[in-house]
């Protein structure tokens, strides 16, 4: 090769050269513009959007589980309704062998048969205590007025003193009888005074007895406590339960919540009322509920577990912790896209209003939750009572009218 052929060549390898740097240098300078705008951007969008949000996809739905639990022993007979099945409130789900029940009832409405005839016994001893008064009181009369005319025979000389002596024995006699009498009246008055057969304590306690009686019998009968579906159905027929065994449960689908547990650097600007904006696995991104922060944990799930974190050692590791948010959900979207419990949701809270409390400072207005199936109607119970003493009491209204009177003849 020729010198000039030489120089020629290396000429258009520093040209390629320089082109190649010269390229390299406007692509650095326009990844750092991109950069610089991405910075830029994310920061505007960060003061402007994305601090005023929180999100987490460590959210589940939470509801209430209604355990059905029988309030007496008994056989199973019968089973109304089985898991995922939809019952409404006051349903039969359980139904036991009342024959137990029922020999209880009839025992405890004998029971108050028999008591209420023991107090018609007791108002009719003070009619007869009160008459043996009137009688010993006649005889002590009869018996002073005796003793008196013997005194002044006696003064004459007309009769001995030995048959004075008897007169005066006699008296005594009288009057003995006529204390022992009222003393009788008074044990008699003390039992009745101031009640009527159906206010007698003793009736009263029997007519309590059926009346528990009743409500055992009732109670054979397990009803659901609350509209939702049977889950957890472990009962069996034949079954022999004791009170308080779980035997299923009934769970409010349309009463459902979501807990969210966020970090507690998430948590600085985090209120009650908040608007909330969730998706769930269920469905996808495809639905959108939209729901209000209700209240913010007192305490981390790792304070509240069986065996709380010891940190108290030389080899503790800081774990940032996550406090529960409790999220309540509108009921319309609930019914168009039903949620199930344990269901995981993906929950983004809006912080623009900063107006709520961070924990609630009012106790709450009226009952959360309740029902009112296990109020049994009593009218039935007291009717049965009524009938009971009625067919039982007698000619009760002359005897409580005695007993009255029975305390001003033990007075005199």
């Amino acid at each position: 090769m020729s010198p000039p052929e030489a120089s020629s060549g290396g000429d258009e390898q520093a040209a390629i050269k320089a082109k190649r740097q010269r390229r390299r240098r406007w692509l650095l300078r326009g990844l750092a513009v991109v950069v610089i705008l991405a910075g830029i951007g994310w920061t505007a969008w960060h003061f402007m959007v994305g601090r005023w949000y929180e999100s987490t996809d460590d959210a589940y739905v939470g509801g209430n589980v209604v355990e059905i639990t029988p309030q007496i022993p008994g056989t199973v007979v019968g089973i109304g309704a089985d898991d995922n099945d939809f019952v409404e409130a006051g349903q039969m789900l359980v139904t036991l062998d009342a024959a137990d029940a029922d020999v209880a009832l009839a025992q405890a409405e004998a029971a108050l048969a028999q008591a209420v005839r023991k107090v018609r016994g007791l108002y009719s001893s003070v009619h007869g205590s009160s008459a043996d008064v009137a009688v010993r009181q006649a005889a002590v009369n009869q018996a002073r007025a005796d003793y008196r005319r013997r005194q002044g025979l006696a003064a004459s000389g007309a009769i001995s003193a030995e048959e004075l002596a008897h007169a005066r024995d006699a008296l005594t006699s009288a009057e003995s009888a006529l204390a022992a009498t009222r003393a009788q009246l008074a044990t008699s008055s003390a039992q009745v005074s101031g009640t009527a057969i159906d206010s007698h304590p003793d009736v009263k306690a029997a007519a309590a007895r059926v009346r528990a009686a009743w409500l055992d019998d009732r109670r054979t009968v397990l009803p659901a406590p609350v509209a939702g579906h049977v889950a957890k159905r472990s009962v069996q027929v034949g079954q022999r339960v004791q009170p308080g065994t779980p035997l299923m449960a009934v769970v409010p689908l349309r009463e459902v919540w979501v807990d969210a547990n966020f970090k507690e650097t998430q948590l600085e600007h985090v209120r009650i009322g908040q608007p909330v904006t969730l998706t769930a696995d269920l469905y996808g991104g495809g639905v959108t509920y939209h729901g209000r922060v209700a209240g913010l944990g007192v305490g981390t799930g790792s304070a509240f577990s069986l065996l709380p974190a010891q940190n108290a050692s030389g080899n503790w590791i800081k774990v940032v912790q996550r406090l529960p948010v409790r999220i309540q959900l509108d009921q319309r979207e609930l019914e168009k896209n039903p949620l199930r419990i344990g269901l995981s949701m993906d929950a983004e809270v809006d912080l623009h209003d900063q107006s709520g409390a961070m924990l609630s400072h009012q106790p709450p207005g009226e009952v959360a939750f309740s029902t009112d199936v296990y109020r049994h109607d009593r009218a039935e119970a007291d009717a049965l009572i009524a009938r009971i003493i009625a067919a039982n009491e007698g000619e009760s209204e002359a005897a409580g009218a005695d007993a009255s009177a029975a305390p001003a003849t033990t007075s005199r």
